[in-house]
């Protein structure tokens, strides 16, 4: 079976596992988007974009008035953005695994936990806790979505001990 087939449980599960890894990819790629619309316009959009957090506030924030300084921010900030971009095509790459290859299900379930999980987590609390970024829907929903797609797809995964081969 090349996809996921049925209407088992299990393949429900998968579907749906899929489906989150595949949201959380396409609102990381939407970063990276974001980023390069704004980069144009300098570090002063980018950094607006980003900060608002409770000890950031971008009323607050002092954005520097030399060329160089600003130059290097909005290099900074869209290498972030695209950085973000490019573990969202990462989330797009393992929803495509889960869905048409299952054999491949394990390895790609592995790599988003641990490589997105590095990614999302250090930035919840190095940036949304630590009061950087301002904590809303979308700064705090990607790694919610992150956390029940970790809980969720070894539900729609053949058995382990089993393999693909003989899972049911």
């Amino acid at each position: 079976m090349n996809t996921i087939e049925g209407t088992n449980g299990s393949a429900r599960v998968a579907k749906a596992a899929a489906s989150l890894w595949a949201l959380w990819g396409v609102l990381h790629v939407w970063v990276a988007g974001n980023g390069i619309h704004l980069y144009p316009g300098g570090a002063r959009p980018l950094w607006d974009s980003l900060l608002g957090g409770a000890n950031a506030p971008r009323d607050a924030f002092q954005h520097t008035t030399d060329a160089v300084t600003a130059n290097v921010h909005a290099h900074l900030l869209l290498n972030f953005c695209l950085d973000v971009g490019g573990y969202g095509l990462l989330g797009l790459a393992i929803a495509w695994a889960l869905w048409k290859r299952p054999a491949w299900g394990w390895p790609a379930y592995l790599l988003g936990v641990v490589m997105i999980g590095v990614a999302d987590l250090s930035f919840l609390f190095l940036q949304v806790v630590a009061g950087t970024i301002e904590a809303n829907a979308g700064t705090v929903g990607g790694p919610v979505i992150w956390f029940v797609a970790c809980v969720l797809t070894p539900f729609g995964l053949p058995s382990a001990r089993r393999g693909v081969a003989g899972a049911a």
